[in-house]
């Protein structure tokens, strides 16, 4: 038996070593990978088609300043750095872009890539190079050799590629424009599921109720012109109870949106305009932009953040403009009822005569789990995506699908401005997903517009599918650059936007509404720019930064009321009534009175939409006829209730048990408590134990979706800049998850706590801590 123990103790010393040294020898090769693929900092580095030599001073928090002699030479070091920081950030989305995400990291992609290649963009790419001027052209292909060129001088593949044991494949011109289309994808519907459950609404509930609950207008709407328009009126009777218990309806989608904001040179104290912009995009680690300055000395000096896989500056400032985006939401994509002619093969009726769904066969492939044949039926509007309510197939008509939907032209020309109006005049030329541009010059100017192509509509009621087959409906081509609405230099000397709707009128009717966001937001900017009679920088940021949940006020009326009717939740007053009013980290109130209102929408609009018998995705602004309901209190009450009293009781049963299975109980109900930064690498959720090595601390934030500062898990300001032309060394730029996607680099995670706590960061490059050069 001793002689047994002893043989089975060495052999467990043996295993215990042996995996100490598997353990040991896969750390040393992980760290190798690591060490392998960090970017070239310093020395002298050969880059092939260079026409003069360029420089790359970074500064301590991995921020390039690149100088060369020509844009061009800008584009190939760009490129270079591009792929040397953040080629597998750039594969990510050029595979999104295509639909061909599966391909690398695996089967569970094919949900989100037969989502997405039904859109043909890798095979529309090609018409839009076939007509791309020549000098962008040979922009392009410079960025796109330098980023090959950085790949291929690091000593080791990106180490995300040996987790999932892929090689990276090349860069292509192609790749680039994939890169904007899945923008198109992040920012804008690219299918007719929004105008299906409007129509839907419009049959079961009638047009009184839809309109009433899925409103495109509301109190809360601030639009820059200072248009009107009234709120639906509260329906005379509920909605026609239907068999069955309700669906809970879906939570409203995050808002892929923004602010931004900019006050006229009067109002600065130095003659120059002002800009503030913070693009809310679901956050992650690296950051989806890259800061760069970049400078031609004497010709071109631009500061700002970059968009991996793209060679030209987003958004920032070259000294005599500044330029920055929030998604308009305007109508960019409609949903074609087809009208099908009896015969074989298929046909349906256009208003040039019948025409055959044409299909076209995509080879689906995942990374270990084979290929196979993805069938997509076209038509003359666009892909089929689906049918309606009767069986009709629905085509999608959408901006993305046409040429000029890229055009890298405008973004390089808004580089070059020297003022508004030259700044609008290249807006206007260029092709990106539509978005409303803010510009503010040197000279103390403001202005904003639309930037990208904007469809001209005919016959159309917004956001409901129709036929096109008699040419009485559609889409006549695109707006002339004179056609797009344009506001400049309004008389208050402030221009903002946040999502939801800036004009009215006729500028609207052209324009037309792709689901605007809740005016919340936009409007607790405008009264924050009203409030203040002159700015700083620092006072642009405290309003990007500003908590304060103003539109939430009515709501810790009507939950302090329900209480009162319902004293057995007595418990929650005193925490209610001290709630603040702001979305901070230690505020129990606010929490309270989110979740109240959460659980009043959701049991409001469940019983109201019940006759549609299916989930419904709640609209952004849902809270406000939520809050009308509760304070008017009409004769009728939603199903299942018998009186507003039982519906409010309710809200706060749900909440209270919330509460009860918070650890700490009320004491840690804070809003920190479920509003944290919750950004990480996408591959860490299926990679045990490597969040520990590429995640920052997941920490309590200010902010909420329904305030300036937009800060949900995962989700929120992209970035923070405010600048005023001419004025950059006083700039402020913030951003989350810092520059490099390499736990090793000296400046990982750099600026994340300044971001994390709202801090000012200066826009330009501090001292350079690592020069390389780049030479023919």
């Amino acid at each position: 038996m001793r002689r047994v123990l002893r043989w089975v103790f060495g052999l467990g010393l043996a295993l215990a070593l042996l995996v100490l040294v598997v353990a040991g020898g896969v750390a040393a090769y992980g760290y190798h990978v690591l060490q392998a693929s960090l970017p070239a900092l310093k020395g002298t580095r050969a880059l092939t088609g260079l026409g003069a030599p360029v420089t790359v001073a970074r500064d301590a928090g991995g921020v390039p300043a690149i100088t060369g002699g020509s844009r061009t030479d800008l584009a190939r070091a760009l490129g270079f750095l591009h792929g040397q920081e953040r080629f597998f950030q750039m594969d990510l989305l050029r595979r999104d872009g295509a639909g061909e995400l599966a391909a690398l990291v695996g089967p569970g992609a094919l949900p989100v890539d037969r989502l997405h290649r039904v859109h043909r963009f890798r095979a529309r790419a090609a018409a839009i190079l076939a007509a791309m001027p020549a000098a962008d052209r040979g922009l392009l292909d410079a960025y796109v050799a330098g980023v090959n060129a950085g790949l291929a001088a690091l000593g080791h593949a990106p180490w995300e590629y040996t987790l999932l044991r892929q090689a990276p494949a090349p860069w292509t011109a192609a790749d680039t424009l994939l890169v904007v289309d899945a923008m198109y994808f992040d920012l804008q519907a690219s299918g007719p599921a929004g105008q299906l459950q409007r129509a839907a609404a419009e049959a079961a509930l009638g047009p009184a109720m839809a309109d009433f609950l899925f409103p495109r207008s509301t109190a809360e709407d601030a639009p820059i012109d200072g248009s009107v328009i009234p709120e639906p009126p509260i329906p005379d009777t509920g909605a026609r109870p239907a068999a069955g218990p309700a669906p809970a309806p879906a939570p409203a989608p995050a808002e892929h949106g923004s602010n931004n904001f900019a006050v006229a040179g009067r109002l600065t104290g130095t003659g120059a305009a002002m800009l503030e912009n913070d693009m809310h995009l679901a956050l992650r680690v690296p950051n989806i932009w890259f800061r760069a300055r970049m400078t031609i000395p004497g010709k071109l000096d631009l500061n700002g953040v970059t968009l991996p896989g793209t060679p030209f500056l987003v958004a920032g400032s070259n000294g005599r403009v500044a330029w920055g985006f929030t998604d308009s939401y305007t109508e960019t994509g409609d949903a074609v009822v087809l009208q099908m002619l009896p015969g074989d093969p298929p046909r349906y009726a256009t208003p040039s005569g019948p025409q055959p769904i044409e299909t076209q066969h995509e080879s689906l492939c995942a990374a270990g789990g084979g290929c196979q044949d993805f069938p997509v039926r076209e038509t003359i509007w666009g892909p089929i995506e689906g049918t309606d309510a009767q069986g009709r197939p629905v085509a999608w008509r959408w901006v993305a699908h046409d040429p000029n939907s890229i055009r890298i032209g405008g973004m390089l020309g808004l580089e070059q401005a020297q003022d508004v109006a030259s700044a609008l005049a290249a807006a206007h030329e260029a092709g990106i997903p539509a978005e409303n541009l803010l510009v503010a010059d040197a000279a103390g100017h403001i202005a904003w517009t639309i930037i990208g192509q904007v469809p001209r509509h005919h016959g159309l009621e917004a956001g409901i599918p129709q036929s096109w087959a008699d040419g009485q409906h559609g889409w006549d081509g695109y707006l002339a650059p004179a056609e797009v609405p344009v506001v400049r230099d309004p008389g208050s000397g402030r221009l903002w936007s946040a999502n939801a709707r800036v004009v009215g009128g006729a500028a609207l009717a052209l324009l037309g509404d792709g689901g605007y966001a809740w005016g919340a937001r936009a409007q607790k900017i405008r009264n924050d720019l009203l409030a203040r009679p002159s700015f700083s920088e620092r006072d642009l940021l405290a309003i990007a930064t500003d908590a304060e949940a103003a539109v939430l006020v009515p709501w810790q009326k009507l939950m302090l009321e329900a209480i009162a009717a319902h004293p057995q939740y007595g418990s929650l007053r005193p925490a209610v009534e001290a709630w603040g009013g702001r979305a901070l980290p230690e505020s129990v109130g606010y929490r309270l009175v989110r979740r109240f209102e959460l659980a009043s929408v959701r049991l409001i609009y469940a019983g109201l939409t019940q006759p549609l018998g299916e989930e419904i995705r709640l609209p952004g602004s849902a809270p406000r006829p939520a809050e009308r309901l509760l304070e008017a209190r009409p004769g009728w009450v939603p199903a299942p209730f018998h009186s507003w009293d039982e519906l409010t009781g309710r809200a706060l049963a749900r909440v209270l048990t919330e509460v009860q299975s918070t650890k700490g109980g009320l004491a840690g109900f804070t809003w920190g408590a479920v509003n944290r930064t919750g950004i990480g690498n996408p591959l860490a959720a299926f990679v045990p134990g490597l969040r520990a090595l590429t995640d920052p601390p997941d920490v309590p934030v200010a902010g909420d979706s329904i305030v300036p500062r937009v800060a949900i898990p995962g989700f929120g300001a992209s970035e923070r800049m405010v600048v005023s032309p001419g004025h950059e060394a006083s700039g402020i730029l913030e951003m989350p998850a810092g520059q490099s996607d390499n736990p090793l680099s000296p400046y990982y995670l750099a600026g994340e706590a300044d971001w994390v706590d709202g801090r000012p960061a200066p826009l330009l490059p501090g001292p350079a801590r690592w020069t390389l050069t780049l030479t023919p």
